[in-house]
């Protein structure tokens, strides 16, 4: 041989293809239905003076051992400055407390207050009667379906990430 590589074959000649209406696509889908949750959550937590990200903080300090800032922000996946503003926030309204961590001093352990743990309560039942009221248009067994699938969906994410 030469050297000489094979004739490359020739392209086909491209087929006009219709274009898929977005209602069809799936990025398309789960935007819109995050931005119409996003909407409904933000209308159910405004009473209780907190917001989606701030209800986050509180599940998480309420579902574990004290936690320090740090931790809290890598179980919700925020940088350390979005965890600062959302901790002074919540301190600043008297639902959670700062205080140094006695083993390590450079740590700040983050506990939720009396009134945090009571706000907490009642953003979580608001949380769950709006999202009944958001996958209303589902049937049972429509929406229990749905919500497995995107936890499958964001756990395997985790996992592949991790």
């Amino acid at each position: 041989m030469t050297g000489e590589r094979p004739p490359v074959p020739p392209v086909p000649p491209a087929r006009h293809v219709p274009p898929v209406p977005l209602e069809s696509r799936l990025g398309y889908l789960l935007k819109h239905a995050q931005q119409r949750l996003a909407r409904a959550s933000a209308a159910a937590l405004a009473p209780l003076g907190i917001d989606g990200h701030e209800l986050a903080v509180l599940a998480v300090l309420a579902a574990e051992y004290p936690l320090s800032q740090v931790e809290v922000a890598g179980r919700l996946g925020v940088d350390r400055t979005t965890m600062v503003a959302l901790v002074d926030g919540l301190e600043d309204q008297g639902l959670v407390e700062r205080r140094r961590s006695p083993a390590d001093r450079r740590k700040n352990i983050v506990e939720l207050t009396p009134e945090g743990r009571d706000c907490l309560d009642r953003a979580e039942r608001a949380r769950l009667a709006m999202e009944r009221r958001f996958l209303d248009p589902l049937d049972e067994e429509t929406a229990a379906a749905l919500v497995r699938a995107l936890r499958i969906l964001v756990v395997e994410e985790r996992r592949i990430a991790e």
